[in-house]
């Protein structure tokens, strides 16, 4: 009898990994991947260097340490006497402590505090390409492979590799995918559970990152909107009150939050008088490119690098007749706007809460990379389909814009291994989907090829401009 239980588990597991492997390789790849860098830059216990950096050794660890000491001793959630002559607790929770992974510290020994904070960062970056493949799949009604390379590109974009130790941050960006997936749900199938729910999740996680979220998905429901050619109306009053209702889920922490705020300076910021331009619009899709120096100081530079295989997809999304006129224009008008939003003062005071961010910039460039990676997905997905002609003009469009990005950009963040090795890599990209066109059906060694390349790309990027010890 138990030998049949037990082989009854054996055989429901398999099931489960069989009908989840997409899902397992989008998780399994970002993860595995970062813990390898772990490993080669000796962070604990492969070696004796700390991932803790900058705020995350100096304020996020002795803010869990607090709260750790507050769920042994049953001390008050409410103050803190750890901090000058005392301080809000609450406030300071609901900003960098919310996530309901930090209640699980108490299962951890003391000692331990650090690594539960540092490897719970590879976790979510895992997470961050399990929910983006779920997003993927449900979105374009497909399990292809292919979805787990682009779920790896969001994990480890260059937004992570700037602020992967921004811990309070992350969940928002592992609920993002299912939030948007949600959002769609909400207007096409008139299904509100997983909207409001991974909203309210993420209000509750983190308020601030939620505020661009926020910003975001107004925006991006006008696009969702546009193709229905009825119940727009119902639709709109679906989309008010859900996403009322999912900021009602966060009000436990938004209310004391915003009478905290009041007497800080987050809210003393004036209305810029006048529109002032940062960079060009050309300096900013430079930045696209691979092994460009991250962004974390006072310049505006957003950090919104998600593979270089974008420079060749995204031209071929321009040219595909397959995809609806209403929906391309849509997404590329919103992909204008957020790039414009990079580039001048009033988009980036209104995106970061009507307030100038103190160094960290673009801090809603993952939402920007989230649609790249989702037109660019869907322009792959049509590869078969694209004429010789156009992979033709998107290869040289390719290789033209790396060779003016050479010649014009004049910013620091650039090298010349950042010119080498996007030029490598768009060689190898390059071939890859010309292979792709020729065959009807991608064989074994050709997938496991693409794993190889895209986790190297992916990885090298990482560890060459992020994971400080």
């Amino acid at each position: 009898m138990k030998f049949n239980q037990k082989l009854l588990q054996k055989r429901n597991i398999l099931e489960f990994c069989k009908k989840n492997q997409l899902y397992i390789l989008a998780f399994m790849m970002p993860f595995i991947t970062m813990l390898a860098l772990f490993a080669i830059n000796h962070i604990y216990p492969f070696g004796d260097r700390s991932f803790l950096n900058i705020d995350m050794y100096h304020q996020y660890f002795p803010f869990l340490t607090d709260f750790f000491h507050k769920l042994k001793e049953g001390d008050s959630l409410y103050y803190s006497w750890n901090a000058g002559i005392g301080s809000n607790f609450i406030a300071l929770y609901a900003y960098y402590l919310a996530t309901p992974i930090n209640w699980l510290c108490v299962l951890v020994p003391e000692a331990y505090l650090m690594e539960f904070m540092s490897y719970f960062v590879i976790v979510k970056i895992g997470l961050c390409g399990l929910t983006a493949s779920i997003y993927f799949s449900r979105r374009f009604y497909t399990k292809k492979y292919v979805i787990a390379f682009f779920s790896l590109f969001y994990a480890m974009s260059g937004y992570m590799a700037a602020y992967n130790w921004n811990v309070m941050w992350l969940d928002c960006i592992v609920l993002a995918p299912l939030i948007l997936l949600g959002l769609e749900s909400l207007v096409k199938e008139e299904k509100y559970k997983l909207y409001c729910l991974s909203l309210g999740l993420a209000i509750l996680s983190n308020y601030y990152i939620c505020i661009m979220i926020c910003i975001y998905l107004v925006l991006y429901f006008l696009i969702v909107l546009l193709p229905l050619a009825e119940k727009k109306v119902t639709a709109c009053i679906r989309f008010a009150v859900f996403s009322l209702l999912s900021g009602g889920l966060g009000a436990l922490f938004l209310i004391p939050e915003v009478l905290a705020l009041q007497l800080s300076r987050f809210t003393s910021s004036d209305f810029p008088d006048t529109l002032t331009s940062y960079f060009s619009l050309f300096d900013v899709l430079a930045r696209h490119c691979m092994n460009v120096a991250i962004e974390t100081g006072l310049d505006h530079w957003p950090n919104i690098y998600c593979s270089v295989a974008v420079i060749l997809l995204f031209p071929l999304y321009l040219m595909n007749k397959k995809i609806a006129s209403k929906e391309k224009i849509g997404k590329i008008i919103l992909l204008l706007v957020m790039l414009l939003s990079f580039s001048y003062n009033i988009p980036t005071f209104i995106w970061h809460g009507l307030n100038y961010p103190d160094s960290l910039p673009a801090r809603q460039s993952f939402l920007y990379i989230l649609l790249v990676l989702t037109v660019c997905l869907e322009a792959f997905l049509h590869i078969r389909k694209t004429s010789k002609k156009e992979l033709a003009v998107s290869f040289s469009t390719a290789f033209v814009f790396l060779l003016l990005i050479q010649k014009l950009v004049t910013d620091d963040a650039f090298s010349d291994e950042t010119y080498l090795l996007t030029a490598i890599f768009l060689v190898i990209y390059a071939v890859l989907l010309h292979l792709f066109h020729n065959v009807e059906k991608t064989p074994i060694y050709l997938t496991c090829l693409i794993v190889l390349i895209v986790v190297v790309e992916a990885g090298s990027n990482t560890l060459l401009t992020s994971l400080s010890t």
